[in-house]
């Protein structure tokens, strides 16, 4: 006799918490996220469907297979994977559950999601994240970002946490740890001074290389 999971059939989709990559297309026009473990190697969109990562045909989440979105019932557990060394460069994310889900004690593997919230931890040096900006790795056709402060974007590839969800779409909200939104649209004062802590930090790295160039006469360039 086969089991029978029970079946739910809730009047609101269920909600649920996960850490991921934030990424950038290699040409700059879309971003996205990637997992930090099986479906590592497949990057989605803030509102994506979940594809079998062994390559199989049937549809995600298969109750014999691996495959589909996971996530857990309690931030406070997503959050503690940030602990990791091979997690801090993570991101927190707020999702919604989207079509047929499993359940599981500690959380669901589903076939759908919308993210509608992605929290950046603080930069390397310790200061509030005003950027996500080249992590150094990436997948094939995306470029991994990290938290950055103003100070230490550089001449990195950067978006501001605003310019993020824009691009991003679909509603998401992004916001520095410290609790700062960053809107897709309608920009506030603190987003504002954001934007301008940035565009002057690439100002200052772009003026240094220009004093270098100047410093090393004709033959610097």
């Amino acid at each position: 006799m086969r089991l029978r999971l029970p079946e739910e059939r809730p009047t609101e989709p269920p909600t649920g918490y996960k850490i991921a990559h934030p990424v950038l297309s290699q040409d700059g026009t879309r971003a996205g996220f990637t997992g930090v473990s099986l479906g590592g190697a497949l990057p989605y969109g803030v509102l994506d469907e979940a594809r079998c990562v062994y390559g199989r045909r049937h549809r995600a989440p298969h109750r014999r297979c691996d495959c589909g979105f996971h996530c857990v019932h309690d931030s406070a557990a997503a959050e503690a994977m940030l602990c990791t060394a091979e997690h801090r460069a993570a991101v927190l994310l707020d999702v919604t559950v989207l079509g047929a889900y499993i359940r599981f004690e500690q959380g669901f593997r589903y076939a759908r999601q919308r993210v509608r919230t992605a929290t950046v931890g603080p930069c390397a040096c310790g200061a509030v994240a005003g950027a996500l900006a080249d992590a150094g790795w990436g997948r094939p056709g995306w470029r991994a970002l990290t938290a950055a402060c103003a100070g230490c974007v550089r001449g990195r590839t950067s978006l501001s946490l605003a310019s993020f969800a824009r691009l991003a779409g679909e509603g998401l909200r992004v916001r520095a740890g410290s609790g700062a939104v960053a809107a897709p649209a309608d920009l506030g004062v603190s987003e504002l001074v954001a934007e301008a802590a940035l565009l002057q930090a690439r100002l200052d790295w772009f003026q240094t290389q220009l004093a270098r160039l100047d410093e090393g006469g004709p033959q610097a360039r």
